[in-house]
């Protein structure tokens, strides 16, 4: 089965992860600050969630502000986690049978922000559709730390065995834990690298770069990169033969 534009809809990846880049260099373009951009940026997040969702996208996982952003000048941060406040729509969400989540360093945002973040959560727990995930004050880097750290407790604790340690266990240990590997990731904004994020997790995802930046991503670059994706060969490891026995 197709939509309208060709997209095959029983071939839709399970997960998509979203570098969302671009916002600040939008917002220059048009001679305004980078906070106009970043607001710009979560409207695209909203339409973006919708049209995953409306596809049959299962997990939609997006990086919204990095371990290191936190380096970025105090302003900006604070208007980010303003932004933040501002801008979550849980009706959206329940609205679209979304589910709510978030991975990072919970702990190094404002209480108020936590809160709010949690609320959302929580509201939206029982929703079946799509879950949506922002990563926050997140990296690979602090996500494999904490994994070794628990895995470590483990050892210790004598409740794990080292010589029973496999990527089974790293992966039970990940903040995303709960959902499967990427399918797809996209980064747009026309940077080719992925800054730290879901680095375990992308051993076998497809890349999708583009140069659009975030505000202007819209359903139908969504879609191009659906079919793009569609058009690969999977074969994690194996040889083609293999995958069309």
């Amino acid at each position: 089965m197709t939509d309208q534009v060709g997209i095959d809809l029983n071939h839709i990846p399970k997960h998509i992860a979203i570098i969302m880049d671009g916002n600040g260099r939008w917002a220059k373009q048009r001679n305004k600050n980078r906070s106009y951009g970043h607001q710009a940026g979560a409207d695209a997040v909203y339409k973006i969630a919708e049209e995953s969702a409306r596809l049959g996208v299962k997990y939609l996982t997006l990086y919204t502000f990095s371990s290191e952003n936190w380096n970025r000048p105090s302003d900006e941060v604070t208007a980010l986690m303003s932004l933040l406040m501002e801008s979550l729509d849980d009706s959206l969400f329940m609205k679209h049978d979304i589910c709510f989540k978030i991975i990072g360093e919970q702990d190094k945002l404002p209480h108020d922000v936590q809160m709010r973040l949690n609320q959302c959560a929580n509201k939206t727990k029982g929703n079946k559709g799509m879950c949506l995930v922002l990563a926050l004050s997140y990296s690979s880097h602090w996500e494999l730390t904490e994994a070794t750290k628990k895995i470590a407790t483990l050892v210790k604790e004598n409740k794990l065995d080292i010589e029973e340690i496999t990527p089974d266990t790293i992966q039970q240990n990940l903040a995303t834990q709960f959902m499967p590997n990427p399918d797809l990731l996209i980064r747009t904004g026309g940077e080719y690298r992925l800054s730290n994020y879901l680095l375990w997790q992308c051993a076998y995802t497809e890349f999708y770069f583009c140069d659009t930046y975030w505000p202007d991503f819209k359903e139908d670059n969504l879609k191009e990169a659906i079919m793009d994706f569609q058009q690969r060969e999977r074969r994690f490891g194996k040889t083609s033969e293999q995958i069309n026995q």
